[in-house]
């Protein structure tokens, strides 16, 4: 089982092309099911039955596993077993008719978009200021993933045309518009910034690229700074983007696009418009909707 892991894992780097961070997910999951095994003495892959991965899922469960982490722990063994199957290891998949519980669907935390607007607008004139100013604004003007706002290059930025190419995950590249206060953020950081080493748009006063946990960092700090009520960090702007993006337009599938979401299914969590919003819009819409319709229905 430890060789067919192995196994499973380098083709998911060599060919899926997965992120480090994915990729540790997987590792992770993987070994939990060899830990499992070797307690009820099992070593091979194609000891692995229906009624086993059923009872271990169970086990996770009560252990106090959460439903996204049994998913995905699922998901891992699923595709270790999809891989015996073609390597011609296994007969059949042992985990393909199980289900791991589903999770209650939380929506993501926003500002809304008068906070949107203070919070990106709250950097002064200084270097570091501008800095800041721009990664604000670009993560709320396009949507951007950490990920792919720490990867990006001058060569990424159009600022004439308003448009930036990030590349998300699997390796798929998209391209962006710009905003005009995002633009006008980008110009003034640029005209500021030191010279980088490998072009990286977002650099310390040195010269060096910024990790994740620097850009956290800064927002936490301009979080504290500006009073805001929660603790807002670089999902949340991601969030806000979509939220209302998705409330001015009404278009799913536009908004999928911006965001990079391969499925629809998980642009839906931004559906969660406010009733206001809604009656609103049935009021202006809608024929035979009552004219006179009060604030509070």
């Amino acid at each position: 089982m430890a060789a067919a892991i192995a196994f499973f894992l380098q083709r998911l780097q060599t060919e899926k092309q997965l992120s480090p961070h994915t990729l540790d997910a997987y590792r992770r999951d993987l070994a939990k099911l060899q830990q499992l095994a070797e307690a009820e003495g099992l070593a091979r892959i194609d000891e692995l039955k229906e009624m086993l991965l059923r009872g271990w899922l169970a086990q996770l469960h009560r252990g106090g596993l959460g439903a996204r982490s049994l998913q995905r722990w699922l998901s891992a063994v699923r595709g270790l077993c999809n891989c015996g199957l073609r390597e011609g290891w296994l007969k059949a998949n042992p985990a393909e008719g199980l289900r791991a519980p589903k999770g209650e669907k939380r929506l993501p935390k926003l500002l809304d978009v008068d906070a949107a607007a203070d919070f990106v607008e709250s950097p002064g004139d200084e270097r570091l200021h501008l800095r800041d100013r721009a990664i604000l604004e670009l993560f709320y003007s396009s949507g951007l993933r950490l990920s792919e706002l720490t990867g990006l290059d001058w060569p990424d930025l159009d600022l004439r045309a308003g448009e930036v190419r990030v590349t998300g995950k699997g390796n798929k590249s998209r391209q962006l518009p710009l905003g005009t206060k995002a633009i006008e953020a980008l110009q003034a950081w640029r005209s500021a910034a030191p010279p980088g080493d490998d072009g990286a748009v977002f650099t310390s006063l040195k010269g060096r690229r910024l990790g994740n946990r620097a850009v956290q960092a800064r927002l936490a700090h301009w979080a504290r700074a500006s009073g805001a009520e929660q603790r807002v960090h670089p999902h949340m702007l991601r969030h806000s983007f979509a939220s209302h993006m998705l409330e001015s337009s009404g278009d799913l599938r536009a908004v999928q696009e911006l965001l990079g979401h391969a499925d629809i299914s998980t642009t839906q969590i931004y559906t969660h418009l406010d009733f206001q919003h809604l009656a609103r819009v049935y009021d202006s819409a809608h024929p035979r909707a009552r004219s006179d319709r009060k604030s509070e229905d």
